[in-house]
């Protein structure tokens, strides 16, 4: 649900896998990830799936620093509000390389956005939760309607795999995944002005400062040290038009 009533997909049919080059000064990160498209039933497919990304999000939101929702002491933020919240519409779930032979190519260390014949359990690879998600993003319709050709999407990041610049590639593929849902383009509707590396990578992939929100969120200190009131951008890009065959 959203403010505006249910939400569903605009996609009949799940997307072409892709992936994705990586660039980590981690001497033994992957050389790439793979993105999947996936729906909540697909999801479920993979047992633990759904609950690892359900548990990394409810700790993101407990943060209080990157996202609006606000668990409140003594409560939890559940399954079901996840799955609702979530997988509203669609999910691309980023699944980190395997490691490939010494000399031996790898035909999915590819250009960015190349279509690959992987499927999920095969980028998996028999990891662990843990050890392959690279992360994922929703992507869903911002507004009903006449107004639905715009979508919004929220990103994700495990802790444990966050400064390896993961969260540029996911935001490079959006750019990709995002006319192919059927959308024309896309607005972020808060981006909190203290997040600088979103603020810097929305700036860099040419999203456009629609209006800043004053004291947008009441959100917690870095330090820990109580919370305040901070700002917000709206970002606005037109998705580039898909090439024709």
């Amino acid at each position: 649900m959203s403010a505006y009533g249910a939400i569903t997909s605009r996609s009949s049919s799940p997307l072409s896998s892709t992936t994705w080059q990586l660039s980590s000064k981690r001497p033994d990160a992957p050389k790439y990830l793979t993105i999947h498209h996936l729906t909540l039933d697909k999801a479920k497919e993979f047992p633990g799936l759904v609950d690892y990304l359900h548990r990394v999000f409810a700790e993101e939101l407990e943060r209080g620093q990157t996202y609006p929702q606000e668990i409140l002491p003594g409560e939890s933020y559940t399954r079901s509000q996840f799955d609702a919240y979530y997988f509203a519409a669609d999910v691309l779930v980023a699944v980190l390389g395997l490691p490939s032979p010494e000399g031996v190519a790898d035909p999915l260390d590819a250009l960015d956005g190349t279509q690959i014949q992987v499927g999920f359990a095969e980028a998996v690879g028999g990891r662990t939760w843990e050890e392959c998600i690279a992360g994922c993003y929703y992507v869903k319709p911002n507004y009903p309607g006449r107004s639905s050709h715009i979508c919004n999407a929220g990103f994700l990041v495990p802790p444990s795999q966050r400064g390896h610049g993961i969260g540029s590639v996911l935001a490079r593929s959006y750019l990709h995944y995002g006319p192919r849902l059927g959308y024309e383009a896309s607005v972020f509707n808060l981006v909190y002005v203290n997040n600088v590396a979103s603020v810097r990578l929305w700036e860099a992939l040419d999203f456009t400062k629609a209006g800043r929100i004053p004291r947008a969120g009441r959100l917690r200190k870095a330090d820990g040290d109580g919370e305040e009131y901070v700002d917000a951008w709206v970002f606005y890009r037109r998705f580039d038009p898909l090439p024709t065959v």
